[in-house]
């Protein structure tokens, strides 16, 4: 049975028709569910492609997924009847991922407590509030943020960089606050500017992508952010609107370019302006997952992962990584791989404490609260739950 037809399948469960295919002896099955098409070339796609290689690797597994639940793309759907239908295919195990699942995983774990949930992005196993069969996971994407940040300051002629957000909480705030970090040090670091003149403006569109007459157009902002001085733009939402625009604008003459995020290849849609991607990798923890499933050793745990600093880009071993785009000049490649190297030391150095490099003080939140004093690092927990964004940078904290 093809993947498409699963998908469709799911549909016309939700529609009152049942349809539930024999499972094949010593089968394990294992559902997805996409908060976006499959083939968005951002966030689900990535998903997507991490159960197909759980597929390549874990023989008798198979994947059954439902795309596009959200309320645009099938606002009759609800999380329930997905994974109705996915345990009805025979899913012992459900991932979801998208925190938008988060608190309908919890309700829905406790309606199928035989079967294991994974809700990406999460921490409901963390702060206790989860039921016994569900666990959260999440690379850290910080570290990816801050080497997009540092490849935008590097490229900037303008002094005047764009940041596309999705909606607004702890983790976009995070991840926009570690672009900032790491482009406001290699704009001073590198590039010779200073950081107090860098321009960061972040705007929020409202959802992780457009939903019209929901969400602002990502390719007006994109533009916007263009046509009012900034020459690069990052992305912090699942789609590559920011790409797609560089690319048309460069097309024409302009010198602007664009990191787009969540899917390795996504600099193949606009090379030239591409700066770099950083990207989840969720196939290995995936693979680990099912197998522990599989295995009976599964247990519930909070996992916040970072890359393999022995190669970032190792696709076996890796959960987040940065691929360089051709957008960014030889020199500047060098001076990236030069921070990269710095980022890999101080995550490697068993004397440093739980922190991301680069958040340390003095850092002041947007209201002028204090997050840390002069050398004081912030720990991970806080970056995690960060409530503003940073001093410094500009746009809505809340």
């Amino acid at each position: 049975m093809s993947r498409r037809v699963v998908a469709v399948l799911a549909v016309l469960a939700l529609l009152g028709v049942m349809v539930v295919p024999t499972m094949a002896q010593d089968e394990f099955v294992f559902g997805i569910v996409l908060v976006g098409p499959e083939d968005d070339h951002g966030w689900s796609q990535a998903h997507y492609e991490a159960g197909l290689y759980v597929e390549e690797l874990i023989p008798g597994s198979r994947m059954v997924f439902f795309p596009s639940l959200n309320t645009a793309d099938a606002p009759e759907a609800t999380l329930q009847d997905v994974v109705q239908n996915m345990v009805d295919e025979g899913a012992q195990l459900v991932l979801t991922t998208s925190d938008a699942f988060e608190e309908d995983t919890d309700g829905v774990a406790e309606a199928f407590p035989d079967v294991t949930f994974i809700n990406i992005s999460g921490d409901n196993v963390l702060t206790g509030e989860a039921p016994p069969n569900i666990g959260n996971y999440m690379g850290q994407m910080e570290w990816g943020k801050l080497i997009a940040g540092c490849a935008a300051g590097l490229a900037t002629d303008t002094g005047s960089v764009g940041y596309l957000g999705p909606l607004i909480n702890g983790e976009t705030r995070r991840l926009a606050a570690s672009a900032y970090l790491g482009a406001r040090y290699c704009y001073e670091a590198y590039k010779g500017g200073s950081a107090e003149d860098l321009s960061f403006t972040v705007t929020w569109i409202g959802f992780w992508f457009n939903i019209p007459g929901v969400t602002l157009d990502p390719t007006e902002e994109s533009n916007t952010f263009f046509d009012s001085g900034a020459d690069v733009v990052i992305s912090g939402i699942d789609t590559p609107n920011a790409i797609e625009v560089a690319g048309q604008r460069a097309a024409n003459g302009e010198a602007v370019y664009a990191i787009p995020y969540d899917f390795v290849d996504s600099c193949d849609i606009a090379p030239d302006v591409c700066l770099g991607v950083p990207y989840f990798n969720w196939g290995p923890a995936y693979v680990d997952i099912v197998q522990s499933v599989i295995d009976g050793t599964w247990a519930p745990a909070w996992d916040w992962e970072g890359p393999d600093w022995s190669d970032i880009n190792n696709s076996e071993t890796s959960a987040v990584g940065f691929v360089t785009g051709a957008g960014l000049s030889e020199e500047n490649s060098a001076f990236l791989d030069d921070f990269i190297a710095d980022l890999a030391e101080y995550a490697t150095n068993p004397f440093v404490p739980s922190s991301f490099a680069l958040w340390q003080g003095p850092l002041s939140l947007q209201d002028g609260t204090l997050l840390a004093e002069e050398g004081q690092l912030v720990d991970l927990l806080d970056v995690w739950y960060l409530g503003q964004l940073l001093q410094g940078m500009v746009g809505a904290s809340e």
